[in-house]
């Protein structure tokens, strides 16, 4: 699992069918609390916003957790919002 802060909103006008109406963040990774210049772009699927500091899951974890679509072809997610 990752900690990351939602940098921008990837706007994309063609997706692969299971990801119509997914949300695309861009996010930066942070390791022990700061800024790595390191970037990932995840689907959110808990309405996070921009500034916001999120918990992002990859690999195989991902595709279960991105519930509209088990079997989509997604490598991160955003599962939660860190308060």
């Amino acid at each position: 699992m990752l900690k990351g802060i939602i940098k921008g909103n990837i706007v994309s006008t063609r997706k692969q069918e299971t990801l119509v109406g997914a949300k695309f963040m861009e996010v930066e990774i942070l390791e022990n609390g700061a800024s790595t210049n390191k970037f990932i772009v995840a689907v959110d699927s808990v309405g996070a916003g921009i500034g916001e500091t999120v918990l992002i899951t990859t690999g195989s974890p991902a595709r279960l957790a991105y519930t509209n679509n088990p079997n989509a072809p997604v490598d991160a997610v955003i599962v939660g919002i860190v308060d």
